[in-house]
């Protein structure tokens, strides 16, 4: 037991929950906050939907690699030291981020970022476990999803409140000052493991072959639409590199005894089922955190704060399923649990496909109570039926694994919903162009009574012009609605097609629903 953090006679166990969980609230704050800022961000740096794209899935993916090494690393820094080189990398990309001239530099911080985020998640999971005592450790794993769920669900309300007040640059600047806080508890509350000095085989080939398919697999979704994917010879020599990669890392993870990511943990059924299915959870939700603010400032004319808003009754139904989600494990089938919540997720995504144009506030925000909902019936019934089953000695390597593969579902499904706006929207376009006619009566009158009212300051010919011009806006801004209701769809209906998937899972009648 040498290797574990050890807290007796040193800090009490509260102090070392606030300093672990501080830079990975945060950081889980900073993700989901940018989400409401992209639009200010893009203006800022007058780029396109496409361009502003970068600075999430940079994040994500860099977040993703990082979980995957953060074993690895520790055992070769020691955990003390390893947490504050992380929470010094973040806290350096967020300086980078809030000082960036261009939006390059902006997406270098955002990459940064990523690499001292990534082992926050498991490393403060590992170091709550080893502070807590055994009967505390249900608690100690309630303490770090409340944190982490909450801060993320607050993501957009927080965001829009500074760049509404403010600017975009503070949802960056802000973690600054909690960067060097946290290092300082930590450097106070939390005790070194030593690296290890015994030689250990370093997958390095892995290693290498998970950062590059990564890397081409961004560039491939991040690029795609804007040079219309498999039209232009680059994306298909980079999509076709970055398959082999991955069939490549694959075959070399399941074969080489050394292996850092352990592929043969999806041999286990409920592994492999529950992180597909978090997968598709993830993927639902973050499109609905990343569109949806999206929708409401660049269609409905909301302001960032007031998009914010409209998410943060997710934060009430959270905190009220979070109450009754252990009771609830204990009475009902976990597989049932996933299955309704699968339902709330799938009607909550669906509401969001009536919306239009004069749609309310409250029409908006209703659909975030259900998700709320959706969110904790579906997480914690997964991660412990998905867990449960795997060799004690495991557990770390499955977990890693498991949010790897949310991480990167995460990052995909920014570029799909991306492009399934931007495609849709063309469609949609050269559909209801069709109705700009002069053989459409209700054109006619349309332009008519537009006519009439803009020649009150102009002339005949000018107003004629304006009323054109006027109507076709209309058109555009109809047609990007479209699309985004496409997208909701699209995902409404793969969170219903999932609902079966949970009863494929086995139970274990063993299983404690608070590990």
């Amino acid at each position: 037991m040498t290797n574990e953090t050890t807290i007796k006679n040193k800090a009490p166990i509260w102090l070392i929950a606030i300093a672990i969980l501080m830079p990975t609230s945060f950081s889980a704050l900073a993700t989901t906050a940018t989400n409401v800022a992209i639009p200010h961000i893009s203006g800022y740096f007058a780029a396109t939907a496409d361009e502003a794209k970068w600075i999430v899935t940079s994040y994500m993916v860099a977040n993703a690699c990082l979980i995957m090494l953060t074993g690895w690393l520790e055992h070769l820094l020691g955990r003390k030291r390893f947490i504050k080189i992380s929470i010094t990398i973040f806290t350096l990309g967020a300086l980078i981020c809030t000082i960036a001239p261009s939006l390059n530099i902006m997406v270098l911080g955002r990459l940064v970022q990523g690499i001292g985020g990534g082992p926050m998640t498991p490393m403060s999971q590992t170091i709550l476990l080893s502070a807590f005592p055994p009967e505390k450790k249900g608690f100690a794993m309630t303490l770090f999803g409340l944190a982490v769920m909450v801060f993320a669900i607050l993501g957009p309300s927080f965001g829009g409140f500074l760049v509404d007040n403010f600017n975009w640059h503070y949802i960056y600047s802000v973690n600054i000052p909690v960067g060097i806080i946290s290092i300082l508890l930590i450097n106070k509350c939390i005790e070194n493991t030593k690296p290890a000095k015994e030689k250990h085989h370093v997958d390095f080939v892995g290693m290498t072959a998970l950062i590059l398919w990564l890397l081409t697999m961004q560039i491939v979704l991040d690029k795609g639409q804007q040079y219309n994917w498999f039209d232009c010879p680059w994306i298909c020599w980079l999509s076709g590199i970055s398959l082999v990669l991955l069939s490549f890392l694959i075959v070399w993870e399941i074969e080489n005894k050394n292996s850092f990511m352990k592929v043969r943990l999806f041999k286990d059924r409920n592994f492999f089922i529950g992180t597909v299915i978090s997968t598709i959870v993830t993927m639902v939700v973050f499109t609905t955190m990343f569109l949806a603010p999206q929708f409401l400032q660049n269609i409905l004319g909301y302001t960032a704060l007031l998009s914010g808003y409209s998410m943060a009754p997710r934060v009430i139904s959270c905190l009220v399923m979070i109450a009754f989600i252990t009771p609830l494990m204990k009475i009902y089938d976990s597989r049932l649990l996933i299955a309704v919540g699968f339902f709330f997720l799938g009607a909550a995504t669906f509401m969001f496909t009536n919306v239009n144009l004069a749609v309310s506030f409250f029409y908006v925000a209703m659909p975030n109570v259900l998700l709320g909902f959706g969110v904790i019936l579906t997480f914690i019934p997964i991660s412990a039926l998905a867990l449960g089953t795997l060799p004690k000695d495991q557990l770390a390597n499955g977990a890693s694994l498991h949010n790897f593969c949310k991480t990167v579902g995460a990052a995909v499904v920014v570029s799909i919903s991306s492009t399934i706006v931007a495609r849709h929207s063309q469609i949609h376009q050269n559909h209801l162009v069709d109705n700009l006619s002069n053989f459409n009566l209700i054109f006619q009158q349309k332009m008519a009574g537009l006519i009439h009212t803009f020649s009150m300051g102009a002339s005949h010919s000018f107003a004629q012009v304006k009323a054109n011009a006027y109507l076709y806006t209309q058109m555009i801004t109809q047609a990007r609605m479209m699309s985004y209701v496409d997208v909701f769809a699209t995902f409404a209906l793969l969170a219903f097609i999932s609902i079966p998937l949970a009863f494929f899972m086995k139970i274990n009648d063993k299983q404690d629903c608070n590990d």
